[in-house]
């Protein structure tokens, strides 16, 4: 009886999450042609409006920021009401941020660009945590590659986001709109279209469903899940430092993390500012970080299947190796724009290693109880950190050249180096991934 209750259980998890891989893969889809706008055409239209480098730069960070700001309330949403509600909410928030740019290109108003750029971080916020979801019911041995499904397929709005100029340019001149103006409406129905989609289609809530398997008797989900529920309590904050206190492997997990987004971040967000200097057009710079964002979701799947079946320690070092390549090529030929192209590319796949990798691993040895909290709150302080880089980037840049930049990205690279040498992490822990 018991063996077939267990048998029971194991097909309706199979069925969950076949189910919420779908529904997550085809809203990041549409969610992330929205997200993309943010780093180019974003980027472009804050230096449009704001007529001032130092205004523009911190205009520049104000998505990023606003993804830090939305990681925890959507976290802890997410811990209380399950990721249906938190996702949903998310993509809204951002539809309204992009609506809100639409007033700010078409009038060139400093004030709503700001708080647009702000509330579009919501978005990424969203897209961020939809990885996270992937992983709540996924068995632990394909925990890496179900995360990095959802990484991947998010590829298609993430390279389109980046191009909207172009569809801009035919709502344009149909309806009057700056070419920018028109390019954040489409990204504005792309977002709530998103939302819809999650709100409405994504039954069961996988992170519900996890919730109720940890607490039968019968649950189908590894022992590590359980042995925690109902042990931590508190703030997200609270919540993953107390994970971290004698986890090394979550402890690696979130340095991974963090130094992904700053390397990635602070080196994105001013490429377009780069390009543009040495003679890059609006297209170029489109097509530029079009590039960038393929190389970042483009092999994550590969990425997933060498985490679970090679050790994450492993497909980290990859991707330190890849980031230093990129880095190395930006400061060899900081002056050719197909070499800043390639130095991209190789950035997003050094990013996709780390990052994917880093966020499987937290993914797999924190407490199910406590993982949406603790996955927000790690999210938000990824975001919170790439904020203040790309902020710090801009008068860097202006003060300096895109040299220096790359040099003081290959320094912040150095603690998880250290950390990757001397770190042993537990085999249980590798199991969980």
């Amino acid at each position: 009886m018991r063996k077939l209750t267990d048998e029971r259980n194991a097909l309706t998890t199979h069925r969950v999450q076949r189910r919420t891989l779908t529904v997550l893969a085809v809203s990041q889809v549409v969610g992330t042609v929205g997200v993309g706008i943010a780093p180019s055409i974003g980027v472009l239209l804050a230096g449009q409006v704001t007529h001032s480098e130092a205004w523009a730069g911190l205009a520049r960070t104000a998505s990023t920021l606003g993804a830090a700001i939305f990681g925890l309330p959507l976290g802890a949403l997410a811990q209380r009401f399950g990721r249906r509600s938190a996702l949903s909410v998310g993509w809204w928030t951002a539809a309204l941020g992009s609506i809100v740019l639409v007033a700010a290109a078409q009038w060139s108003l400093v004030v709503p660009l700001f708080g647009g750029l702000l509330l579009i971080g919501a978005g990424s916020a969203v897209s961020l945590q939809s990885r996270f979801a992937a992983t709540d019911m996924a068995q632990p041995h394909h925990k890496a590659r179900a995360l990095a499904l959802v990484v991947w397929i998010g590829t298609i709005g993430n390279v389109l986001g980046p191009n909207l100029g172009v569809p801009g340019e035919l709502v344009h001149a149909a309806t009057g709109l700056t070419v920018f103006a028109a390019a954040f409406l489409i990204a504005g129905i792309c977002l709530a279209l998103a939302g819809c989609l999650i709100f409405g289609l994504l039954r069961p809530d996988p992170l519900l469903e996890l919730h109720k398997a940890a607490s039968a008797p019968t649950a189908n989900i590894p022992a590590s899940e359980n042995s925690a529920i109902g042990r931590r309590r508190g703030s997200g904050m609270r919540i993953v430092f107390s994970e971290l206190s004698g986890n090394r492997p979550a402890a690696l997990a979130l340095v991974a993390i963090l130094t992904a987004q700053v390397v990635m971040v602070s080196m994105m967000t001013m490429a377009p500012v780069h390009v543009t200097d040495i003679g890059g057009s609006v297209t170029i710079v489109g097509m530029t970080i079009s590039l960038h964002i393929a190389g970042m979701y483009g092999l994550s799947p590969v990425v997933g299947v060498m985490a679970d079946r090679l050790g994450h320690k492993l497909t980290m070092g990859v991707g330190l190796v890849i980031f230093l390549t990129s880095l190395v090529s930006g400061i060899l030929f900081a002056h050719d724009r197909m070499w800043i192209a390639v130095s991209l590319i190789l950035l997003g796949l050094g990013w996709s290693f780390v990052n994917v990798t880093g966020s499987a691993l937290f993914s797999g040895v924190i407490s199910a109880q406590s993982r949406a909290s603790a996955q927000g709150s790690s999210d938000a302080m990824a975001n919170l950190l790439g904020a203040t880089a790309a902020f710090i980037a801009g008068p860097l840049l202006a003060a300096t050249n895109y040299t220096i930049l790359s040099l003081c990205a290959i320094v912040v690279m150095v603690p998880l180096a250290i950390l990757l040498l001397i770190t042993r992490t537990a085999r249980s822990a590798r199991c969980a991934v």
